[in-house]
């Protein structure tokens, strides 16, 4: 018929080159993908169970040595020469404890290198302390003694009355002069303070006793050691807290290498020395003010604070449990 064109061949050769190049481009990315895969982190194999040690200690019961991994991941060091750092944290049962602990945890989590040293003031070890650090993904030591009943607190008016924390501080001292540790640094971490990263790194390599300003304590917006610009020493304090001092820091300001307790195995903090119990321990271990080793870019750094969560409001809470109708008991805060 006019004006009709003839049939076209069909020619497959579109459809074989679409083909290849589909499969090509599909066989590199999954090539690629396979790949990234294994050069990717591989996961935290979690041990299935925990590796407990029973120790006996003078003083001190139920002592527990524990390394804990958990599926929140662990603070190993890939750097297996690092000291490691002892932080002791005396804590107590209170409203806030547990969210004390959950803050601290955050700032040691990724401290390589790093023993946590929780000791109890009570009786027996409590449910809430013992599940908190087998759920933390820190290696710990959880300890637990009671503090002497003369200094033990009543209420609020007799808080300033004894140190706190000192039968607690202690029983960690006697914990790493009893047990084979890792050469370290004893630091004492209380659990009403704030700590920055720069911290640590800070005291790690701490010769014999290290020290740094502590910011809001004192009454001051911080404290810190007076360092000679010239010599690199500490010559004085800037503190108006008992001022006369001779060790004029907070708690928080110093770490002190484990040798040092080696060679002073008596020296421990002296209960009966209120507002001066960091003294005199540094005192028991025959520390000057020449052996100090000022950090913290010659002591103008702060990144530690003396923070001091405020107590929460319950009122109605107890309006709750006078009539009978208190929060359920069984969920933990």
């Amino acid at each position: 018929m006019r004006g009709l064109l003839p049939p076209r061949k069909l020619s497959f050769k579109p459809t074989l080159y679409c083909s290849i190049l589909m499969f090509v481009t599909g066989y590199m990315f999954g090539m690629k993908s396979i790949v990234f895969r294994r050069s990717a982190t591989p996961p935290i194999i979690c041990e299935p169970k925990e590796r407990i040690q029973q120790r006996n200690i003078t003083g001190v019961r139920n002592v527990n040595v524990v390394v804990s991994r958990s599926t929140e991941g662990t603070n190993t060091s890939l750097d297996e020469g690092l000291p490691f750092i002892y932080a002791v944290t005396p804590t107590y049962t209170r409203h806030l404890q547990k969210a004390e602990l959950v803050r601290l945890r955050h700032a040691f989590v990724n401290v390589e290198h790093f023993h946590w040293i929780i000791v109890e003031d009570s009786s027996n070890k409590t449910a809430l302390v013992t599940n908190f650090l087998h759920a933390s993904g820190l290696q710990f030591t959880h300890l637990n003694v009671r503090t002497q009943k003369a200094a033990q607190m009543k209420d609020i008016k007799s808080r300033n009355k004894h140190p706190r924390g000192v039968d607690q501080r202690n029983a960690a001292i006697d914990w790493l002069l009893d047990n084979p540790v890792e050469p370290g640094v004893v630091y004492f971490a209380d659990d009403d303070n704030t700590y920055g990263p720069e911290l640590f790194r800070e005291m790690r390599f701490t010769r014999k006793v290290s020290v740094w300003p502590v910011g809001l304590v004192g009454g001051l917006r911080f404290e810190r050691p007076l360092v000679s610009p010239t010599t690199g020493k500490v010559t004085g304090w800037h503190a108006e807290y008992k001022k006369t001092r001779a060790f004029a820091t907070d708690m928080a300001g110093f770490a002190i290498n484990l040798e040092v307790f080696k060679n002073h195995t008596e020296a421990r903090f002296d209960i009966t020395k209120r507002g001066e119990i960091e003294g005199s321990l540094l005192t028991a271990l025959g520390v000057t003010l020449n052996d100090l080793e000022p950090k913290a870019d010659n002591c103008t750094k702060v990144y530690v604070w003396h923070t001091r969560t405020e107590p929460p409001s319950l009122d109605y809470e107890f309006r709750l449990n006078e009539n009978g109708r208190p929060s359920d008991p069984d969920i933990e805060v």
